[in-house]
């Protein structure tokens, strides 16, 4: 007597081919009864498929609940955690794309935030109480556990790309392709509005003990000075070269009209001094 073998969705497995018709191939289901054969529609096929092959599947439910079979295999394997994109949105919550034949469930509840469509977000796979296959983007502990930290390499000032994991009341924490996590203070964005999910590059601006590290999305102070004097360049040649405002004007007052701070006010003024192309009387700044 046949032993029934339950196959679940959600899984790959490796099935034979025992029968054809006009949609495709059905595969063996081990129950001892052709009834419960799974198809292989031909539109599933990644690759030529004979009766008597054994083909590595992946299983959905099909739109009439019925158990069905795919080649294209999913990249994510329950348990695992990745960065995918959100491909539909629904009342219940959101749908990701982990490579296989059909979305994978995000329910509100294990989300963060509101995802959107086309938004690339860390998720881990597992099943929920009724063995549906469900993701969720509380993924912390389970980064913290992949990551390593930085190596002997690595140093103050370095660029790195990362993406946004979790969000935090004072910053984010990003998780990089070599497996370092990096801390990014809010007052860090340079004003940038960011997302979960959202890849950035930043820089290095201290390495902890714990082999994490701080980063910055502000300009190195060069680079910063060099675009604050072009800011002052271009206002002053839009007054007809000559502003009201100097190395002495209130800090209040270059932040409402440069949205720099004195200091960087201070350094770009200096550089333009020193270049000969601006100065400063009674109060007042002119181009030369």
């Amino acid at each position: 007597m046949d032993t029934e073998v339950k196959f679940q969705a959600g899984e790959v497995y490796e099935l034979k081919a025992v029968r054809e018709s006009e949609l495709g191939l059905f595969l063996d289901a081990q129950t001892g009864n052709t009834s419960d054969d799974i198809l292989l529609h031909k539109a599933q096929q990644t690759a030529p498929v004979k009766i008597g092959d054994l083909i590595k599947v992946y299983l959905y439910i099909d739109p009439r609940k019925r158990l069905t079979a795919s080649m294209k295999l999913p990249k994510v394997k329950q348990g695992q955690v990745a960065r995918v994109e959100v491909i539909n949105k629904s009342k219940d919550g959101a749908f990701v794309d982990i490579g296989a034949e059909r979305g994978v469930f995000l329910p509100f509840s294990q989300m963060y935030g509101r995802v959107e469509v086309g938004q690339k977000i860390w998720i881990k796979l597992y099943r929920d109480k009724t063995g549906r296959q469900a993701v969720t983007m509380k993924v912390e502990e389970d980064l913290k556990r992949l990551s390593k930290p930085v190596a002997p390499t690595v140093k103050k000032g370095d660029i790195i790309v990362g993406s946004i994991y979790n969000m935090l009341d004072d910053g984010y924490l990003l998780f990089t392709p070599e497996q370092y996590i990096a801390y990014l203070h809010k007052e860090e964005t340079n004003g940038q509005v960011l997302n979960y999910g959202q890849e950035i590059q930043a820089r290095i601006t201290f390495i902890r003990e714990d082999g994490r590290v701080n980063v910055s999305l502000k300009a190195l102070k060069q680079v910063a000075m060099n675009e604050d004097s072009e800011r002052i360049l271009e206002f002053l040649n839009s007054r007809n070269g000559s502003m009201p405002y100097s190395d002495v004007t209130d800090a209040e007052i270059i932040k409402e009209k440069f949205g720099i701070s004195k200091g960087a006010f201070k350094r770009a003024l200096g550089k333009l001094l020193k270049e000969g192309k601006i100065k400063q009387e009674d109060g007042w700044t002119l181009l030369q």
